[in-house]
């Protein structure tokens, strides 16, 4: 049962490094991710607050992990119709999109407040 474990999470970390090797995004939302979780810490988020914020990075992270599987898989099979190929592309790139708007909104929902309150104190 163990070893099992230990294989599929080999194949696991294989694919994340295959995915962070070949998607230009998934460094971009690791840079946003660091810089919420730096905030987070800075700014004394509580823990609904933390849990939500792993929550929404999470969520990015699994959207562009999956848009990633599904781009590989269309053009693993070289479908004939084009088309067809560029929805799936296309509708997975926009749930990708659709978090991370969602991700800077509930990041701007739970950040901003915090850092007006810190210019407030300083000022």
């Amino acid at each position: 049962m163990a070893r099992k474990f230990i294989e599929s999470a080999g194949y696991a970390v294989t694919g994340l490094r295959f995915a962070f090797r070949s998607q230009r995004n998934l460094w971009i939302h690791l840079t946003m991710a660091l810089f919420a979780v730096f905030l987070s810490f800075v700014l004394g988020v509580s823990a609904i607050e933390a849990c939500i914020i792993a929550l929404v990075i999470s969520s990015v992270f699994i959207l562009e992990l999956m848009n990633t599987a599904m781009e590989e898989v269309v053009n693993m099979l070289h479908i004939t119709r084009k088309m067809r190929a560029m929805v799936v592309k296309d509708v997975s790139a926009a749930a990708v999109l659709v978090a991370s708007i969602a991700a800077v909104i509930i990041g701007g929902i739970i950040f901003i407040p915090k850092l007006l309150a810190l210019l407030t104190v300083a000022i």
